[in-house]
């Protein structure tokens, strides 16, 4: 399948599988709205003083009768009258507030030499920033920080929201060690360090990560036991005699919609679905092809599974010019330099140190080479100056 196929593929898969539930404002951190938020109360929801100062009454000087805080029930006023106050107090009725810094006060009595008092004067009035009913987030909104301080002070408690998908990360190869110093034909396990990561960055939980042997009764065991909305494997996916997952997914009655992407490198990655309900993303062994396979399958799924729009497209020039694949897509890494993409010179399927200072993927189109100072797609990394391409 075409690259750009394969990750509508995913995307639409998501799609179709995303779930809601309903948060407590605790919980609800990255989510993503199921409906319009609309407010509870006006905010403020009282006349309320925007400055530390004096609220007075009337042209001065006035004389001091008390003092209102912040959470003071409201009080009246005469004429020539004022009391000190607090920033989010609530504002006498007919009050202005002399700052603090422009009055002085001797023995109880207030004087200014240049204020002149005007009804509301930094006094925020009730409801200037929301109404009561009026809608604060629309649907399909991601609670930020922000988000969530609005949504507590217009009074709600709970939010229904698109919960964040939850992975279990399946790790399959006997070759590989664990810790310490790879011996006797293993090598180091690359993928188990940086799948957690990788999982949280891309929007999502992870509930497992589970090493297992390679034969296809434990590769089964494992996916049917994998209590998740998506399973993440790690190599497997070709047709050597130790890869399993093929036939481990066929026996499970599961439904391949992608096997295999026409994308370098990572071709042998596969999406598919198991039990009619859970996600499957099967990704090649080599570090670098199983990253081109989280970002091409795994990322738009975990998106859309959570809610979240699509990524935007990114268009930067290229440093220096890189070899096309004839009838595949290219995922190259790449760092940003001066809004340009350089990238990267180890950059093979089993390579990472090109990928672990990179920034972004540049998408080279299958086809003739991508000259200098030519527009490729890129796609931001989730760390770094990545973000800012």
């Amino acid at each position: 399948m075409a690259w750009t196929a394969a990750r509508i593929r995913a995307r639409d898969l998501g799609s179709e599988s995303a779930r809601r539930s309903v948060a407590d404002l605790g919980h609800a951190m990255g989510r993503v709205l199921v409906s319009d938020l609309h407010s509870l109360v006006d905010l403020p929801p009282f006349d309320t003083s925007a400055m530390d100062g004096w609220a007075v009454l009337g042209q001065g000087p006035w004389t001091v009768v008390g003092e209102c805080r912040a959470g003071d029930p409201p009080r009246a006023l005469d004429q020539r009258e004022c009391v000190r106050i607090s920033t989010g107090a609530i504002a006498p009725a007919g009050s202005a507030v002399l700052r603090s810094e422009e009055g002085q006060e001797l023995n109880g009595v207030v004087t200014s030499t240049h204020f002149t008092p005007a009804k509301g004067k930094d006094i925020r009035q009730r409801g200037e920033e929301v109404r009561t009913g009026e809608r604060i987030l629309q649907k399909g909104q991601l609670l930020t920080p922000p988000a969530l301080g609005l949504v507590a002070a217009a009074g709600l408690d709970t939010v229904e929201v698109v919960p964040l998908p939850r992975v279990a990360v399946l790790v399959l190869g006997d070759e590989l060690a664990h810790q310490g110093l790879p011996v006797d034909g293993h090598v180091r396990d690359a993928l188990s360090p940086q799948l957690p990561a990788w999982v949280s960055a891309m929007g999502a939980e992870l509930v497992a990560l589970t090493r297992v042997a390679d034969s296809q009764t434990a590769t089964q065991r494992a996916l049917d036991s994998a209590d998740a909305d998506v399973v993440i494997t790690t190599g497997g996916t070709a047709r050597g005699p130790a890869d399993h997952i093929r036939n481990a997914v066929e026996a499970a009655s599961g439904r391949w919609l992608v096997d295999g992407v026409a994308v370098r490198p990572g071709h042998p990655m596969k999406l598919a679905v198991l039990n009619g309900e859970r996600a499957l993303v099967a990704l090649p062994g080599n570090p670098l092809a199983a990253l081109s396979g989280l970002v091409t399958l795994a990322w738009p799924l975990l998106d859309a599974l959570a809610g979240r729009t699509p990524r935007p497209s990114l268009q930067r020039p290229l440093v220096a010019g890189v070899d096309a694949s004839p009838g595949a897509h290219r995922l190259v890494p790449g760092e940003m330099e001066a809004g340009a993409v350089r990238l990267t010179t180890r950059r093979g399927p089993a390579m990472l140190s090109g990928m672990a200072t990179a920034d972004v993927l540049a998408v080279v189109p299958p086809g003739a080479r991508a000259e200098a100072e030519s527009n490729v797609e890129v796609l931001a990394m989730p760390w770094g100056s990545g973000l800012l391409v």
